[in-house]
């Protein structure tokens, strides 16, 4: 089932549509909070609470694209997740690298990614400008700041050094903020 149809499906009010919205991207919603989470139980807890979320925004909400608001939904879970799971400890090296990165691109953008990600403009700049990517530079963009996988994962993937990968990120976080910049956005 398309997306479309699975979105007509919730604003219809068909219970139906979070069972087809769990076949298609259960697995995808796993990942993103997995990688934050990195506990099999917490990340299916967020998993199951995206499906609540999204019966819960759509309507009055219509996304145009279905797979980034649910990934968006389940990013900000999890994160609210580990928040709460750390707000008295120490939180994982991994989690304060990628929470320093993404503060970044947020003082890049004057908003948080998860506002900004809402509006389309933004969507479409964003899109063009990992368009403009190579295909290894856009893959290890979106596996730090979408996915969050660890340095570690993608350089692995990507046969590269762990420091190659962070000097990627910073030459990638730079050319963003330039197009922000041309596009007067910052």
């Amino acid at each position: 089932m398309n997306d479309a149809q699975i979105v007509k499906m919730f604003l219809e009010r068909d219970e139906a549509a979070i069972r087809e919205l769990e076949n298609k991207y259960n697995g995808y919603c796993f990942k993103i909070a997995w990688n934050i989470l990195n506990s099999r139980e917490d990340a299916e807890e967020c998993v199951n609470e995206t499906w609540f979320h999204v019966w819960s925004c759509i309507p009055p909400k219509r996304p145009a694209f279905l797979q980034s608001f649910v990934g968006m939904i389940t990013r900000g879970l999890a994160i609210d997740c580990l928040r709460k799971k750390y707000a008295a400890k120490r939180m994982d090296l991994h989690m304060a690298d990628i929470e320093a990165e993404t503060e970044k691109l947020n003082s890049i953008t004057g908003k948080t990614l998860d506002c900004v990600m809402e509006e389309k403009e933004f969507y479409e700049l964003l899109n063009r400008f990992l368009q403009s990517q190579s295909e290894e530079d856009r893959d290890i963009f979106l596996r730090r700041y979408w996915y969050m996988d660890r340095l570690e994962e993608i350089a692995k993937r990507h046969g590269k050094t762990v420091s190659s990968i962070k000097s990627n990120l910073y030459r990638s976080r730079k050319k963003l903020y330039r197009i922000l910049a041309a596009e007067g956005r910052i």
